[in-house]
C-alpha cells in the first residue's frame, strides 16, 4: 500500500511538473505574440496599438529575436512619429543591438534626418562603439552622413 501510495505521489509530481512545463511554453508563446505585434506596429507606424502597448506596462525596451528595440525598428523605417512616441515615454536611445549599433546609426544608414536628429538629442555617448569598432562620427563618415552627423550638433 505504501509503495502504491508513494508511487502515485511521485507520479501525481512528474504529472503536476510536466504540465506546468506546458504551460510555461503556452505562456511563452503567447508572450512571443505579443513581441511580434508591438515590433509590427513600430514597424509600420501604427502609433495607437504602440501607445497601447506602452500604457499597458509592456517593456519599451524589448528586444526582438534580432536583438533590436522598437525604436531601432521605428529609426530604421522612418516612423519619425512612432520615434517620437517611444522617446517620450522613456524608451532608451543609447541601446545597442548585436551588432553594437544604435537606433541613430540606423535612422543615419537609411538618411531619415529628422529621426537621426531626434534621436541625437537623447544624448547617448557619441564615443559608444559597434562590434565593427566605430564610434557615431567613424560610422558617419563610413556611410556618407559626415555632413548630417555634422549638421546635428548645431
Amino acid at each position: 500500500m505504501k509503495t502504491v501510495f508513494l508511487l502515485s505521489s511521485v507520479l501525481f509530481s512528474l504529472c503536476f511538473s510536466l504540465s506546468l512545463l506546458a504551460a510555461e511554453d503556452k505562456l511563452e508563446e503567447e508572450y512571443q505574440s505579443l513581441v511580434e505585434l508591438f515590433f509590427d506596429a513600430a514597424r509600420i507606424g501604427n502609433n495607437e496599438v504602440v501607445d497601447t502597448f506602452v500604457s499597458q506596462g509592456f517593456p519599451i525596451d524589448q528586444r526582438n529575436n534580432q536583438s533590436y528595440t522598437a525604436l531601432m525598428v521605428a529609426a530604421y523605417q522612418g516612423n519619425k512619429e512612432t520615434v517620437r512616441l517611444l522617446l517620450d515615454s522613456g524608451a532608451n536611445a543609447c541601446l545597442q543591438d548585436k551588432r553594437g549599433n544604435t537606433a541613430l546609426m540606423g535612422a543615419l544608414i537609411k538618411r531619415e534626418i529628422s529621426i537621426a536628429k531626434d534621436l541625437y538629442q537623447a544624448d547617448c555617448s557619441t564615443e559608444l562603439r559597434n562590434k565593427a569598432g566605430l564610434n557615431l562620427k567613424e560610422f558617419a563618415e563610413i556611410y556618407g552622413q559626415s555632413n548630417v552627423l555634422k549638421s546635428l550638433q548645431h
